[in-house]
């Protein structure tokens, strides 16, 4: 079977602006959860997210994307594709160094599409009528809209295709990426996810369930705390990240940096619920198996790291942490470095999949473990090692990156490091 690399890493994110401000700022356990600025939040219970920040400076700077064309893209789009240039540079790839584009793919995972755009066009046919609608309102709108843009971005002519699995979204269109590249419909392929929802009307939706921190509106930078006892929910967060993969013969051969092998990939449904998790886990416990045998895992002794999906949630939390002991066994799950890098950058949604892997890549590279900060109050049924509050410097032999979303969609993917 073809070994499949990471070779570019491009993302934007609540914590910073492209892949060296992310990382570094997750090493030093940097907080981008704040009071929401992006609309009034007073009639809202949560008044917190992970908010993209100087953001069109950062366009401004790097000219990642086009102004034109951004004038008809929905935001989630917008960040998809700055994080997708990136990436493709961080690859080493020029307009006059690059792959056969009709073999390079575009897979994106996105959990709900261009809901700005859905708002703003549901405003203008409530007050001004049918007429008044925009043209571009429903290709700004839709969810594949992403890929495409992406896709027309880099000149990539191979399969543009769209995951959406909630908040396992991008971690299934890695794992898709994979198999591409594996059955050899592509030579590269452009993975990742991107999502842009930091409006009234989601965060009222996710409020209504009951799903959001709203206890810490004064104290933002607090509100999300995996795994403590007195978590109440998770923190919305927006932004995109995406990788590049390519296979390592490939990428050997032109002289590129490899952060890691993607090694395996394993997904399964709970078919329990249309939003709580199976609390026995068993369908994360599954899909965590599938990805280890798919990358060839036997040892289990040689995980160093886990990025749990960790979001803060009760339920989520609680269920993760007996799916690992599970796998694991009790003994060796309590070995392995865990952490929830949520707590920094709150809830991507569809994108948090792929932040979370390019996170897992930077951790194998750098050979260091993110923390997991507001870690202050443990919750006795999470009693694993989650790295609180300090990250620490440690090779990492494999690592493993699990997302779980609404509708009972587990997914998780495997890191190898590549010698």
């Amino acid at each position: 079977m073809k070994k499949v690399v990471v070779t570019g890493l491009g993302m934007v994110t609540p914590v910073g602006n492209g892949k060296v401000a992310t990382w570094n700022a997750l090493k030093a356990g940097k907080c981008g959860i704040g009071r929401i600025t992006k609309f009034d939040p007073s009639r809202c219970t949560c008044q917190v997210a992970g908010e993209l920040k100087d953001f069109d400076a950062y366009l401004a700077e790097t000219g990642y994307v086009d102004k034109k064309s951004m004038r008809h893209m929905d935001p989630f789009s917008v960040y998809g594709v700055a994080a997708a240039v990136e990436a493709w540079r961080d690859a080493g790839f020029t307009d006059d160094n690059k792959p056969d584009m009709d073999r390079v793919g575009t897979m994106v995972g996105n959990g709900i599409g261009g809901m700005h755009t859905t708002g703003e066009a549901w405003k203008t046919l409530l007050e001004r009528g049918p007429d008044r609608l925009s043209p571009l309102a429903i290709p700004e709108l839709i969810a594949n809209e992403g890929a495409g843009n992406i896709s027309m971005a880099l000149g990539a002519k191979g399969p543009a295709l769209t995951t959406v699995t909630a908040c396992a979204s991008s971690t299934d269109a890695l794992g898709q990426a994979l198999d591409l590249i594996r059955v050899g419909r592509a030579d590269v392929v452009i993975a990742g996810g991107t999502e842009a929802t930091i409006m009234e009307f989601a965060v009222g939706g996710f409020m209504k369930m009951r799903a959001l921190a709203t206890q810490f509106n004064d104290c933002p930078e607090k509100a999300s705390r995996p795994f403590n006892i007195d978590r109440n929910g998770f923190v919305m967060g927006e932004g995109a990240a995406m990788l590049i993969l390519e296979t390592e013969e490939r990428a050997k051969a032109r002289g590129a940096k490899i952060y890691c092998e993607l090694a395996g990939y394993g997904a399964t449904s709970d078919a329990y619920h249309i939003t709580a998790p199976d609390p026995s886990g068993e369908g994360a416990v599954k899909a965590i198996r599938i990805a280890l045998r798919d990358a060839g895992v036997d040892d289990l002794t040689t995980v160093d790291y886990i990025n749990a999906h960790g979001t803060s949630t009760h339920l989520n939390d609680v269920m993760e942490t007996k799916a690992f002991k599970e796998v694991f066994g009790e003994e060796q799950a309590r070995k392995i470095k865990i952490s929830s890098t949520k707590s920094m950058t709150g809830h991507l949604l569809g994108a948090t999949g792929a932040l979370e892997a390019a996170v897992c890549a930077m951790a194998i590279d750098d050979r260091f473990v993110p923390p997991t900060i507001n870690y202050e109050n443990p919750d006795p049924e999470c009693d694993l090692d989650y790295t609180p509050n300090v990250g620490v410097a440690k090779e990492i032999r494999v690592a493993v990156s699990t997302s779980l979303g609404f509708g009972g969609h587990n997914g998780a993917l495997v890191f190898k490091a590549v010698k």
